[in-house]
């Protein structure tokens, strides 16, 4: 049986400044039963709401936090922007466990990730390894539920949150969208927002873990 969301959940959301993140912190902010999102950033949002309470960090020593009832990490980058491997692993890896331990301790009992296809700790691919050594991570932290969403390639407006387009992608996203009928549903790009939507749906009755796949989290595939 599923447990019912609470009245006023108060949520935290590290990486808001992302495709997936802003996403999670528009839903959150639109959902009549958050009471308080508090948003980890490195530099303030361009966002205000009467339940917004930005907090600026440094992930590398967060301070204590306030209490909250779920967690959503979106903090995320690429090896080009971070300028090295170590760098990468900074963000991805230890900027994401810091929050959830963090997190945890200030009382959070549900968590979900942006991950991502391919993620496997025993990977030879530095990106994918790094990805599935976190998702380890974090299941062995105890959480009461836990959701991992691992989405293909995602598409959206990054220029509208200030982002550079990454190498490559606007034209493999067209190609993807061309070839859509003829690749398999776990392998076709997907919107930031179908994401957020699964995290969203999902996290505030957690039970155990759950793992959703790129495909899974299509629109079609929710009907």
């Amino acid at each position: 049986m599923e447990r019912p969301a609470p009245a006023s959940r108060i949520a935290l959301v590290a990486g808001a400044t992302g495709l997936v993140g802003r996403k999670v912190l528009d839903g959150l902010l639109a959902d009549p039963g958050v009471a308080a999102v508090y948003a980890l950033a490195r530099r303030q949002l361009a966002l205000s709401h009467p339940k917004l309470f930005v907090h600026l960090v440094d992930f590398a020593a967060l301070p204590a936090m306030p209490q909250v009832d779920e967690v959503y990490l979106a903090l995320g980058t690429t090896i080009k922007v971070a300028g090295s491997q170590a760098a990468f692993r900074a963000v991805d890896y230890e900027a994401n466990l810091a929050v959830a331990r963090a997190a945890l301790s200030a009382g959070a009992r549900r968590l979900g990730l942006v991950s991502a296809m391919g993620a496997d700790p025993r990977s030879s691919i530095f990106y994918s390894r790094t990805k599935g050594e976190l998702e380890a991570a974090l299941d062995g932290l105890g959480y009461e539920g836990l959701v991992i969403a691992r989405p293909s390639m995602l598409a959206g407006d990054r220029a509208s949150l200030g982002q550079p387009e990454r190498g490559g992608e606007h034209l493999a996203l067209q190609v993807t969208r061309w070839l859509r009928p003829l690749i398999p549903a776990n392998y076709r790009s997907i919107q930031a927002g179908d994401v957020a939507g699964t995290l969203l749906r999902e996290v505030p009755r957690a039970q155990g873990k759950r793992v959703f796949l790129s495909g899974a989290m299509q629109p079609r595939a929710l009907n």
